[in-house]
Formats: structure tokens, C-alpha cells, sequence
């Protein structure tokens, strides 16, 4: 089972598009996984959890979209995608990448 948790601010307003975004990355792929979400209030929390902005999500415990030199922090986070464009929430695509290096039984073709 793939354990994905959304780490975040109270009433982040990106959260929402990472949960379409995470079911439909996930939709007809043939693996179990849970969503759970953790609320961060400080930055103290957020450097324990490892929160790099919000949402943060973490696979199985790790952040995949992690970049070098990133520090725990409370504000909304930003992701680019393969173009440069920049969202509240990694793409689809993106998605089913970092849960394909996670879980060889997640690695089906789904189309976006």
C-alpha cells in the first residue's frame, strides 16, 4: 500500500487541486494507497514534518518533488512543470511519475 500524506497550512488553497490531481494520477492504476492530511501551524512543525511550503506531499514518507537547498517553511509552495509554468500542485504527469518511482505496481500508462 502507497501511504501518501498532504502536509499543509490550515485552509490552503492549493490542497484541493493536489487531491483531483492525485486521484486522477491514480485512477485505473492497480495499487492501494491512503490519503491522509496533516495540518502545520509553525515553522517549527513544518521542519520536523519536513514541510517545504503548502501543500507538501509526501510518498511513502518523502517528499518527491524535493529540491536541493529547500528549507521547511509555512507559505504556499510552488511546483514548475515540465515547461517552467509554475501551479499550486505538481501535474498529473508529474504525479504519476514520482508514485511510478515509488511503486513498481503503480507504473501503468494512464493517459492525462
Amino acid at each position: 500500500m502507497m501511504h501518501l500524506e498532504i502536509l499543509q497550512v490550515p485552509d490552503c488553497p492549493n490542497v484541493p487541486l493536489l487531491e483531483q490531481r492525485i486521484e486522477h494520477a491514480l485512477s485505473g492504476v492497480p495499487i492501494e494507497w491512503e490519503l491522509r492530511h496533516v495540518i502545520i501551524e509553525d515553522p517549527r512543525s513544518a521542519e520536523l514534518a519536513g514541510m517545504a511550503g503548502s501543500p507538501t506531499l509526501l510518498v511513502d514518507g518523502h517528499d518527491p518533488f524535493a529540491e536541493p537547498d529547500q528549507v521547511p517553511s509555512v507559505s504556499c509552495r510552488l511546483y514548475r512543470d515540465a515547461v517552467g509554468a509554475v501551479g499550486g500542485a505538481p501535474t498529473v504527469t508529474a504525479l504519476r511519475n514520482a508514485f511510478e518511482r515509488d511503486s513498481p505496481t503503480a507504473a501503468t500508462s494512464v493517459p492525462d
